[in-house]
């Protein structure tokens, strides 16, 4: 196989249109009327919007190449590193707990129903606890660290950061009955879904998408998600059914009068590949190498990014303490001028 081919069919699983190129050279279209051919056909939508993303962005002037180079330099790495590692991951944990499951399921509309919650849930899990535990937030600091939001961010994780994530999601589910079949279309349509909210703001300025702002999780929610103001960290971690951030409080709808912020707290270079990909880690290795005792070494593993072994902690919970305390004196303050006057 030379370099061309090579080429060639890395493009072509990139669009998501191999199934499509294949019935077009063999002349046979009924496939396309199947289960599988659907989703074939949907498959290249995120792919073309990226691309219709930057064309727009190429017509209106807007387009800036580092708000995609190291997003597309992520995406080429984790295929040289990680191509099946994922789906091998979910197949492991099918395997595992599938005869453990608390109940069987089956491929229905009203079990499709409970399945997405239990995936919802199953991902708020895994997405809660990226942002809450500091070596998991070194697995997920990669997609956060763009300072623009477009289609690319999508592809900017770090290589362990998928095999993590579905080992949480897939067992959840799978132990709560969740039928695996069902379970794999479950997971293209959060795919898709998942890889949309990231939309840029050349395409859709006003991400509400109108009355769907207050039903599902739209990418204005998840732009709020991706900020690094104060005020709207650490919220919004579902992806599609915003249901479980409303139960345990992390729901947040963006607000125009606080403009997002993209990126990470910590000081970096956006436009530097081993510091967007490896920063996290070294950061907190150097943590680790310097913090008395073993008790404090394995509390930076596992406490929230921001935390210190000195007591001044500058975590999500306390910068928004800090800053609820800061509004609490401006308001007395302005209450007390009021009175004088």
């Amino acid at each position: 196989m030379n370099i061309f081919e090579v080429l060639y069919n890395e493009v072509i699983s990139f669009l998501g249109i191999g199934h499509v190129v294949e019935v077009v050279k063999s002349g046979d279209y009924s496939s396309l009327l199947t289960f599988n051919g659907i989703l074939s056909v949907i498959s290249p939508f995120i792919p073309f919007l990226l691309i219709i993303e930057i064309i727009r962005a190429l017509v209106y002037k807007k387009f800036k190449i580092d708000d995609y180079r190291i997003p597309f330099f992520i995406f080429v790495a984790n295929r040289f590193i990680s191509r099946f590692i994922s789906i091998a991951m979910v197949a492991l944990c099918i395997g595992l707990f599938e005869k453990h499951s608390i109940f069987k399921t089956t491929f229905t509309w009203y079990w499709f129903i409970y399945g997405y919650i239990i995936w919802e849930f199953s991902h708020f899990i895994y997405h809660f606890l990226a942002h809450k535990v500091r070596i998991l937030w070194c697995l997920h600091s990669t997609h956060h660290a763009p300072e623009n939001m477009n289609l690319s961010v999508t592809y900017a994780h770090f290589f362990l950061e998928a095999p993590y994530a579905d080992f949480i999601r897939t067992s959840i589910c799978i132990l709560l009955g969740v039928n695996a079949p069902m379970l794999f279309f479950i997971m293209f349509i959060d795919g898709t879904w998942g890889a949309f909210i990231h939309v840029g703001e050349n395409v859709l300025k006003d991400a509400r998408l109108g009355f769907l702002n207050k039903v599902i999780l739209t990418p204005s929610h998840h732009r709020v998600h991706h900020a690094r103001n104060v005020e709207y960290m650490d919220t919004n971690f579902c992806n599609l059914l915003n249901i479980w951030d409303k139960v345990f409080g992390t729901f947040k709808y963006e607000k125009k009068e606080l403009p997002i912020e993209y990126g990470i707290t910590r000081p970096m270079n956006p436009r530097n590949f081993w510091d967007v990909y490896f920063g996290e880690i070294y950061y907190l290795a150097k943590d680790v190498w310097h913090a008395p005792g073993i008790k404090n070494k394995f509390f930076y593993l596992i406490m929230p990014p921001g935390w210190s072994h000195t007591g001044e902690h500058k975590t999500a919970r306390a910068e928004k303490r800090k800053l609820q305390e800061k509004l609490t004196v401006k308001q007395i303050n302005e209450v007390q001028v009021a009175a004088e006057a």
